[in-house]
């Protein structure tokens, strides 16, 4: 799946349409004589046993022999530089064609006038509460539906569709993050119409999902009060790509310790651009904000889709 960060492999994603019950996985099995990894680009590095064999995107084949019968004479020692190389441009071709699948996410969402928004936060920020309550207030006003990235387990995509909205759960198995293709995926299983918003969430992590463009109009990044105020600045490249980040659980601030003007200044320091929003998911408190601002969006992300086809004529 991903040689940028080192996480699992793409044969241990799974998919799960909820609406109709069907799933599967998204290809690969075991080799009782040894394991491969699959990337995302088609490169596999399949390891034997006693030596494990590279095979490249290009047909490539080298084998390393593990022969641990001999001795190591003097400074004898093995050069690895060629490796180093590979990695890098092997994280190069990964990042490249997950932009190339981005590219056509995001044009297959103007061409239909479609609000994407990727949720990203650490877990327990209260993403998926977010979800329910945004998707319970407004499902008879908007058109929504969810993509939900989680590592294991349907249950996010389950509340989320008890909510009312079609959701499409991802399993990344060991995968830190969702990606391009994934949310292709999604989008051929829910098809969502013309003037619909698609929300995205991510697996929880503040690291990786930064990196992994899905096609989105924008990110929102989700903050609750019951982390460091301190985040925007410990995880600047997350805060930096975000347009949006959402204060979550302020209904909390009195019971814990939470510095919320130095947070906001940490997330206006990395990135001042950043809107910001303060709520509580769970007791509505500055819900009608962020509200008002998914309608603006959306509005936005129509007016921009009819420009561009003036720009075409």
């Amino acid at each position: 799946m991903c040689g940028t960060c080192g996480c699992g492999s793409e044969a241990r994603t799974t998919y799960l349409n909820l609406q109709t019950g069907e799933g599967g996985a998204a290809g690969g099995d075991s080799h009782p004589q040894g394991h491969e990894h699959v990337h995302a680009d088609g490169t596999r590095h399949t390891h034997g046993p006693d030596a494990h064999e590279h095979v490249h995107a290009d047909g490539t084949r080298h084998s390393h022999a593990h022969d641990h019968d001999h001795a190591h004479d003097g400074d004898h020692a093995h050069s690895h530089d060629h490796a180093h190389v590979e990695v890098i441009e092997l994280e190069t071709r990964i990042l490249a064609k997950n932009e190339a699948l981005a590219a056509k996410n995001r044009a297959w969402f103007a061409g239909r006038e479609i609000l994407a928004l990727n949720l990203v936060s650490s877990p327990g920020a209260g993403k998926t509460t977010l979800l329910e309550r945004t998707i319970r207030d407004l499902k008879d006003e908007l058109k929504l539906f969810v993509i939900e990235g989680d590592q294991a387990t349907a249950a996010d995509g389950m509340r989320i569709r008890a909510a009312g909205a079609p959701a499409f759960q991802v399993n990344t198995g060991t995968g830190c993050h969702l990606e391009a293709a994934m949310v292709a995926r999604g989008l051929a299983e829910l098809r969502p119409p013309p003037g619909s918003v698609v929300m995205i969430e991510n697996v929880g992590n503040l690291v990786c999902p930064a990196l992994f463009d899905l096609g989105e109009r924008g990110k929102v990044v989700i903050l609750s009060v019951t982390e460091g105020d301190d985040k925007p600045l410990k995880y600047p490249h997350m805060f930096r790509a975000a347009q949006i980040m959402i204060l979550n659980k302020t209904d909390l601030l009195p019971h814990v310790d939470f510095d919320l003007a130095a947070c906001i200044a940490s997330a206006r320091e990395v990135n001042p651009s950043i809107e910001i929003f303060q709520l509580s998911a769970r007791t509505g408190e500055g819900l009608a904000a962020w509200y008002d601002w998914l309608r603006a969006e959306l509005a936005a992300t129509r007016d921009a889709a009819f420009v561009d086809k003036l720009e075409t004529v």
